[in-house]
């Protein structure tokens, strides 16, 4: 890798951090960038996930506020995205590329129509009882993405605020909040699959590393203060883009 190559797989890392502390979908950023310089599918897939994994935790710090008071929670989502990220890292391993391709933008859509009309539905289920924390529902939601998050990971963070705004009855910052963690903790247990498993390029995880900690800590500063509505908008078009980016790669 040259100086020039290095410092764009940082600033690519650096755009990604700041997107998935927001929304998600980051990957979508630095993968590209990867293929274009050449590495292998899944190399880039498994160097961009372990590379990612410090700004999630720089993500999860800066919105440490709307944390305060979900600890059960996110231990009972945790194990479900945890165990849902190590299926994931190792389905990319031992299936066709071609297996999600057909059903990831499917599952894109149906989260964008769930975060669109969360209000709606959160008025409407405001009458029924739900479990303070999602129920068995919100620990399947967090193992579904989980897999999609530890086999690709783009538009992850969607596919959570979708599922688990309808599941909980919470406010979009704290769900986005919630969504860091769980994101940074696939990603984690995702990348120690690929250590263990697939072959890594550690210069690639330093600088997407660097970028992506940098990145984390602005994403957390931008998205803390974007008022609901915007927040949901943001998160409709990264999505979109999301699908068009998959349907025509």
């Amino acid at each position: 890798m040259t100086p020039i190559e290095a410092t764009l797989v940082a600033v690519a890392g650096l755009f990604a951090g700041t997107i998935n502390a927001v929304v998600g979908s980051g990957t979508l950023i630095t993968f590209p960038v990867l293929l274009a310089l050449g590495y292998q599918p899944v190399v880039a897939n498994a160097s961009n996930s372990i590379g990612l994994i410090p700004g999630g935790v720089t993500g999860s710090i800066g919105y440490r506020a709307e944390l305060t008071g979900q600890r059960t929670r996110l231990i009972r989502l945790g194990v479900g995205s945890l165990l849902g990220g190590v299926t994931g890292a190792l389905l990319l391993l031992i299936l066709p590329p071609g297996v999600f391709k057909a059903v990831v933008p499917v599952l894109i859509i149906v989260a964008l129509v769930l975060v669109v009309a969360q209000p709606w539905l959160s008025k409407r289920l405001a009458e029924r009882e739900r479990h303070e924390h999602g129920g068995a529902g919100a620990v399947v939601a967090a193992f579904g993405a989980g897999v999609y998050g530890g086999y690709f990971g783009a538009a992850q963070g969607v596919l959570l605020v979708g599922m688990l705004g309808i599941l909980l009855d919470e406010t979009l910052q704290r769900l986005n909040a919630l969504k860091n963690v769980l994101t940074a903790g696939v990603n984690l247990v995702a990348g120690v699959v690929f250590v263990l498993i697939a072959d890594v390029d550690w210069l690639v995880v330093l600088m997407v590393a660097i970028g992506s900690t940098a990145g984390g800590i602005l994403g957390a500063k931008i998205g803390r203060r974007l008022p609901p509505a915007v927040l949901r908008g943001v998160i409709v078009v990264v999505g979109l883009v999301a699908v068009v980016k998959l349907l025509t790669s």
